[in-house]
């Protein structure tokens, strides 16, 4: 059987990571100079509170000694693997991972292991580790799981309300003017993922026309798809009643029957801050 392996930044609930022997690797969260390990000493709702009290986070690849060890282990019992790697656009642990295992395979040049940068980020990467995972247990071969998330790299929407401004601009994102204008305006940013970065492509006044926005761009977006045969992913930084109105609203609109649904994990939530609300979806089903 095909090991799985990925990052915090899947999002993925913990049941299913447990159901599907998925192996985890901790992204650094830090908050001044102090060092935390994401969903190991910190988790979302610390991230969350310190934020609302204006504490500023920032996140850090995983480091090279964590990819060694991890890595190693493998190579020593000769488990083949995959290692689904956090968007490359976002974050250095990709490249990070990929320069260790070039060390790794100097030393045990059989080992069976690929390094995929998924351009994804929270439960729209956590969706492609869920779908290769799948496969991994069913016995699918390497070349067959492969298939599957190249074409779910390809296919995954990332769409994103963000409900208070102000914690993009603390991170950078956006301006001065452009946060205190949102502010008095009630405007909520609406991002996406391009070419595995998190961008800015609309904005909406309010709550409401925010949830408007969402599911209209996701019928826009996935007109070639079957939401009815798709996991859709959901998730909230700390907003749970946000994300089950969604869920409703889309079970009413498109049917769709199966969802994920968690808290956005310190990694991205330090960046996007609370109250923020995401959707993920294919634009066309695998099959």
């Amino acid at each position: 059987m095909i090991k799985i392996l990925s990052d915090t930044c899947c999002d993925l609930p913990e049941d299913i990571i447990e159901e599907y022997d998925i192996d985890i690797l901790p992204i650094v969260v830090l908050k001044g100079e102090k060092e935390y390990l994401d969903r190991v000493t910190i988790d979302a709702i610390d991230v969350y509170n310190g934020m609302r009290n204006g504490e500023i986070y920032k996140t850090a690849q995983i480091p090279p000694s964590t990819f060694q060890k991890k890595f190693e282990e493998y190579a020593k019992n000769n488990v083949s693997c995959i290692y689904l790697a956090f968007s490359s656009g976002l974050s250095g642990t990709y490249q990070t991972s990929v320069i260790v295992l070039e060390g790794i395979k100097e030393q045990y040049p059989d080992f069976d292991m690929d390094i995929i940068d998924t351009k994804a980020a929270s439960v729209g990467f956590g969706l492609i580790v869920l779908e290769a995972a799948k496969l991994a247990k069913e016995g699918k071969s390497k070349e067959e799981i492969l298939k599957a998330i190249n074409f779910y790299k390809e296919n995954v929407e990332h769409i994103v309300y963000v409900d208070n401004i102000e914690y993009l601009y603390r991170g950078g994102r956006v301006s001065r003017t452009q946060s205190v204008v949102g502010g008095l305006l009630n405007i909520k940013p609406i991002i996406e993922m391009k070419d595995g970065k998190l961008v800015p492509f609309d904005k909406v006044r309010g709550k409401n026309n925010g949830y408007k926005k969402l599911l209209d761009t996701m019928a826009e977006r996935g007109k070639a798809a079957d939401f009815t045969k798709q996991i859709i992913g959901i998730n909230h930084a700390d907003d749970i009643n946000g994300a089950l109105k969604l869920k409703e609203l889309i079970e009413e609109r498109f049917g769709a029957k199966e969802f994920v649904i968690n808290i956005i994990g310190a990694t991205i939530g330090a960046h996007v801050g609370p109250g923020t609300l995401s959707i993920f979806f294919l634009r066309e089903n695998y099959e």
